[in-house]
């Protein structure tokens, strides 16, 4: 299985969702992650997954660009702006949409704005368990 995870940065939310479900997959599923522009992964993001011993080692922000031609068996977008502005795949199997908030973009002091990342990394998980890995077995 070829799972591609999409958002308009690649800096936060796709990078949590490809390393949370190759972590959960075990290396069964092919995972990768793009952004609408690539931008540099933040470093809130490894910060909280590392909190977990989910592996980070290999995370780069892509453009979606480095994927196109490319079959999917899944593509998934993680933000409403991807959704509407990423390029069509029209050999995927399936398209899904779930819009999570952009922890980069909460506001308060350092902790509390780790807080909301630990949030969008929690909600990630959840629905990863719920609702993708039961496609992908």
């Amino acid at each position: 299985m070829r799972v591609l995870i999409l958002c308009t940065h690649n800096a936060c939310r796709s990078q949590m969702a490809e390393a949370l479900l190759r972590w959960l997959t075990n290396g069964r599923c092919q995972v990768y992650s793009a952004g609408i522009q690539s931008s540099m992964v933040d470093p809130r993001a490894v910060m909280v997954l590392n909190e977990m011993g989910v592996p980070t080692d290999g995370l780069r922000s892509k453009s979606v660009e480095e994927f196109l031609g490319q079959p999917f068996d899944i593509v998934l977008t993680v933000c409403d702006s991807a959704r509407e502005h990423c390029p069509a795949f029209p050999g995927a199997a399936r398209i899904l949409h779930w819009d999570f908030p952009d922890p980069a973009q909460a506001e308060g002091t350092p902790e509390q704005v780790l807080e909301v990342f630990r949030q969008v990394r929690d909600a990630l998980l959840e629905r990863l368990r719920r609702e993708l890995l039961p496609m992908l077995a």
